[in-house]
């Protein structure tokens, strides 16, 4: 994979969110960049408030290394040294990136947008032959044997303790998709089994299944730092193994929990309001776009919305709601 700028802006703000600040600065063997990698990173790097000096003393610190003596300074004595810019100075030590005067602009390279996702039917060509249901579960073990101690994107490095792969049904119509484990679920190796996790069981009872009977997966297969949202090398990384999740299981319909699900399966940026409530499709099954369980919980007035979404999947697959005792 070409390295791009926006894909090191990327593995900048990760750097910086785990307390990584001058990484690019060590004038160690482990970090050699080339003149126009630093660069790239230096302009990439935005310090957070709590870290970053602040404007005036910035301004001290470039004063302190100019050449040119103020008005108000004395000339210096005759056997002083000339004063050295600290910048070409050879002997002087590694500069942090802060002591920068900072750029109102970045460079053109960094000012495009990140990438814009591509939808799953794009991503690769339907498989030719179809694997058998006595054969899935197999095929679904050996994907997970190959995804390992997965290294693909920084994720690896940002506090995760288990790769969460997928839970359910190898043969399942249904199939659930989120967006990336939580707390919970990095601690267990299952998805959806915290608070979230609940009330989507609940959701899945109530359209007449079991857990066991439907497949549940992510579109990231590890935890990002503080439950954030995916970023999208990290989502087009991780896409290659749900995929083919997705052509080995073949389910008939998908929901795509949440806009960041939806977002990376269809490979359109939209809001969730305009693409609930009708007929989506990728890889071959029919999908449908409704609220994150995390999401309802934090408002439950959406629940009723939520599940008009889930009774449509109801009326394709043939379910019948089941009674309240």
């Amino acid at each position: 994979m070409d390295v791009t700028p926006q894909h090191i802006r990327a593995y900048v703000d990760y750097l910086r969110d785990m307390g990584i600040y001058d990484l690019y600065q060590r004038e160690s063997p482990g970090t050699v960049l080339t003149p126009e990698l630093r660069e790239i990173f230096l302009a990439a790097v935005t310090p957070k408030e709590p870290v970053a000096q602040s404007a005036r003393a910035a301004a001290q610190l470039t004063a302190q290394r100019t050449t040119v003596p103020t008005p108000s300074r004395p000339p210096a004595p005759a056997s002083s040294k000339p004063l050295l810019d600290q910048r070409s100075s050879p002997a002087a030590p590694p500069m942090n990136y802060f002591d920068i005067e900072p750029q109102t602009e970045l460079p053109a390279s960094l000012a495009s947008p990140m990438p814009t996702p591509v939808s799953f039917d794009k991503l690769a060509p339907l498989p030719v032959d179809i694997i058998p249901p006595s054969g899935r579960a197999a095929a679904l073990e050996s994907l997970r044997a190959e995804i390992g101690d997965c290294t693909r994107c920084p994720l690896a490095y940002a506090g995760r303790h288990t790769i969460v792969f997928a839970d359910g049904d190898p043969n399942a119509k249904l199939m659930f998709v989120g967006e990336g484990p939580g707390a919970d679920e990095d601690a267990s190796g299952l998805p959806f089994v915290g608070k979230a996790g609940q009330l989507l069981n609940n959701m899945i009872a109530a359209m007449g299944l079991q857990r066991e009977q439907v497949y549940i997966a992510n579109i990231v297969k590890c935890r990002p730092p503080a439950n954030r949202v995916p970023e999208p090398l990290e989502a087009n990384t991780c896409s290659q193994f749900l995929v083919r999740q997705i052509d080995i299981v073949r389910p008939q319909v998908i929901v795509a929990l949440g806009s960041t699900a939806a977002t990376y399966l269809l490979g359109v940026k939209q809001s969730l309001s305009s693409l609930r409530g009708r007929w989506h499709s990728t890889r071959g099954a029919k999908l449908v776009v409704t609220y994150h369980p995390a999401f309802l919980l934090r408002d439950p007035r959406q629940k009723g919305e939520a599940w008009k979404d889930l009774q449509m999947v109801m009326a394709e697959l043939g379910l019948k709601q089941v009674k309240k005792q």
